[in-house]
């Protein structure tokens, strides 16, 4: 693997000798433009415009334009003498927690090699270090004319680093979110839930570029002179109103179907009811009704035995 940087990790003041080697590779087919006429290749050149002609990549520079238009040529020895320690060297800032970095910005990866037998105890060291404090390192460095921002992390035996974007270089979303006001049923997220579910997770050492197997075996199809039998994929057909519970009941239906599960005809979803407030209402008004007879029927049972009881202790006048 051929580097593409060398430098120094400053780790306080421990410096570690190291190279940069690219830790991805792009698996895309490369296309060149042609004229569609005759099939002729079109090429790029480049041409200084003073003297209108094809100048070789040796003879390019670089150049700051400022704001009247005038180039100031810029030379590689200008940059390296600017007073800056992150010229030659990964300046370590601070180790935090890998959580504190936004996805948005990482970049490229990179895998960090010792350069050199003695940088193989501080290159161990500051690995070692990394491991037991399950952080990442922040570190700051210089990189094709300009500084950068970096992440330390280890990746088995090796430390790795991913390029960062400045906080400052992250956009904001506005005006990405539906403006709509929408509300998401209970019932709807406890689908979402079920289908994340059978979803389950994925080894992603088994996922592969169906596009790119295609356009390969499309482009040898072609060269062995034979026709493309393909068929072509299904075109999106725009917004449509869909039925959202139904739609996510089919699909937890579909990922059990191809998880190999028995989907038994219907999605097997606990789906939220509604409390069920009238007939709650109406057995309590049922049961005060009957309760509020019984209470009348022994009120009334009570006087009458009373009544009769005082019609008894009441002694009989004579010569009745």
């Amino acid at each position: 693997m051929r580097s593409i940087w060398n430098g120094n990790i400053s780790f306080g003041l421990v410096s570690i000798p190291i190279k940069m080697y690219p830790a991805t590779e792009d698996h895309s087919v490369s296309f060149r433009q042609i004229h569609t006429a005759d099939g002729g290749r079109v090429r790029y050149r480049k041409v200084c415009e003073l003297e209108d002609k094809q100048v070789d990549a040796a003879e390019i520079g670089k150049a700051y334009e400022d704001a009247d238009g005038a180039l100031i040529p810029i030379t590689d020895e200008d940059l390296a003498a600017l007073p800056l320690p992150t010229t030659r060297a990964l300046e370590i800032e601070a180790f935090v927690n890998a959580s504190e970095i936004d996805p948005l910005q990482m970049g490229d990866a990179y895998y960090l090699g010792a350069n050199g037998t003695a940088a193989a105890k501080p290159y161990a060291l500051l690995r070692e270090a990394l491991k037991r404090s399950e952080k990442v390192a922040i570190t700051k460095y210089a990189h094709r004319g300009r500084e950068r921002l970096g992440m330390l992390r280890v990746v088995g035996d090796a430390i790795a680093m991913h390029r960062l974007l400045w906080p400052d270089e992250v956009r904001e979303p506005s005006g990405v979110a539906p403006k709509e006001k929408v509300t998401v049923k209970p019932a709807e997220l406890d689908l979402a839930d079920t289908l994340m579910a059978t979803l389950g997770e994925v080894n992603l050492s088994e996922l592969h570029d169906e596009y790119h197997e295609a356009l390969e075996a499309m482009v040898a199809a072609k060269v062995s002179g034979a026709t493309p039998t393909a068929e072509p994929g299904e075109r999106p057909t725009g917004a449509q109103v869909v039925d959202l519970m139904a739609a996510l009941k089919d699909s937890v239906r579909s990922a059990k179907e191809a998880r190999g599960e028995s989907a038994g005809g219907k999605a097997t979803v606990t789906e939220l009811k509604a409390p069920a407030k009238k007939t709650a209402a109406k057995k309590t008004a049922t049961t005060k009704k009957t309760t509020q007879k019984t209470a009348t029927k022994k009120t009334a049972a009570k006087k009458t035995t009373a009544k009769k009881t005082a019609a008894k202790k009441q002694p009989r006048k004579r010569g009745a």
